[in-house]
């Protein structure tokens, strides 16, 4: 009875972990359990403050990677989006103490206003340009963030402190949970987008906008979808970086942070979501969590930006892909390796086949 119950209980385990969702889900479960252990004192709280600062910056790169991997456009003005959602939760859950839905109502207002007037941009500048035009549109941004005192605070920059969600305040381990669940949320919405005709149509966009037309995909409705989900999950990480860090400053989000981002889809694979996170990781997190503790990097920390240059270079000149695509090959090749062995054993310990 007992074997029957068990087998019956590894049948529906094994039918549960084919579901699309079921990695990512797992993945969020591991991450709640890494936080108990840091409660605990298993975990360093150091190597915790990473993975949560991991996710925030994988958020707005989950959206990033749908405009430039599937849409097939270039964004600079992602840093200062992000700022936007710091300041719009800090002004409206802080200084006006307005409820945390309400503000979050608002952000995604914002974010979808904003991501249609650059998608209808889209439709007349490509390429190189339509870069160019973000990044001016970003620095217009900081500006506004320097000079608006009322909103941002000017350049003393932003503090938040009573972060709460019902009229319950929200201690650093239930924003960190928050971070978590919101990251596995915005996982299973990339790859729903990924894997619908939404995604198709715009992976056929970016090959070639002219065989896309000819097939009847509408650019103004998928350019307008892309900048739009970006912006959105570009917003909504500055909403989890503001809970998270509590401060926010003008100066942070500037042109090294786009760029930043933009190296954390390239490193890791812009149509990968494990290999965003790792090229977020390599690209933000990295230096404090293990490279700071090697001197050479301790004693000079600029040497991190020249490590993430020489890897960017490598990336792009041998593995287009991403670090995804290098892991895919290696996996590949020690599994050909495997059964190259596997096969000499057997002929060793059998004989060949006649």
């Amino acid at each position: 009875m007992l074997n029957t119950r068990l087998k019956h209980l590894l049948g529906k385990l094994k039918l549960m972990s084919k579901h699309p969702y079921f990695g990512y889900l797992v993945f969020g479960a591991i991450l709640i359990v890494c936080q108990m252990l840091t409660l605990g004192g298993v975990i360093s709280g150091s190597l915790m403050d990473s993975i949560i600062s991991t996710l925030i910056y994988a958020s707005a790169a989950l959206g990033f990677a749908l405009l430039l991997g599937y849409g097939g456009m270039a964004s600079l003005g992602t840093a200062a989006f992000i700022g936007l959602g710091t300041y719009i939760i800090g002004f409206f859950s802080g200084k006006l103490e307005l409820p945390f839905i309400l503000t979050l109502l608002i952000a995604f207002g914002g974010a979808i206003i904003l991501g249609a007037i650059v998608g209808f941009i889209s439709l007349r500048i490509e390429g190189m340009y339509l870069a160019i035009i973000t990044l001016g549109l970003s620095e217009i941004f900081i500006e506004i963030y320097k000079s608006f005192k009322g909103f941002t605070n000017g350049v003393d920059g932003l503090g938040f402190r009573n972060f709460q969600i019902f009229n319950i305040p929200m201690s650093d381990t239930a924003v960190q949970t928050m971070v978590i669940i919101a990251f596995v949320i915005l996982m299973i919405v990339t790859i729903n987008v990924i894997n619908s005709p939404t995604g198709r149509a715009m992976l056929a966009m970016k090959d070639s906008t002219a065989a896309a037309q000819s097939m009847g995909i509408s650019l103004l409705k998928y350019r307008l979808f892309a900048f739009v989900i970006s912006t959105v999950f570009a917003v909504l990480a500055g909403i989890l970086y503001m809970a998270e860090v509590k401060f926010s400053s003008p100066p942070t989000w500037g042109l090294t942070m786009s760029l930043s981002i933009l190296a954390a889809v390239i490193v890791g694979g812009e149509q990968s979501i494990v290999g965003i996170i790792l090229g977020t990781f390599i690209i933000f997190n990295l230096n404090t969590a293990v490279l700071s503790d090697i001197p050479f990097f301790s004693n000079n920390p600029d040497a991190q930006y020249i490590l993430n240059g020489l890897l960017i270079i490598v990336i792009v000149m041998f593995y287009p892909g991403g670090l995804i695509r290098l892991i895919q090959s290696l996996r590949a090749w020690i599994k050909k390796k495997f059964n190259q062995l596997k096969h000499k054993w057997k002929v060793y310990r059998y004989g060949a086949d006649e």
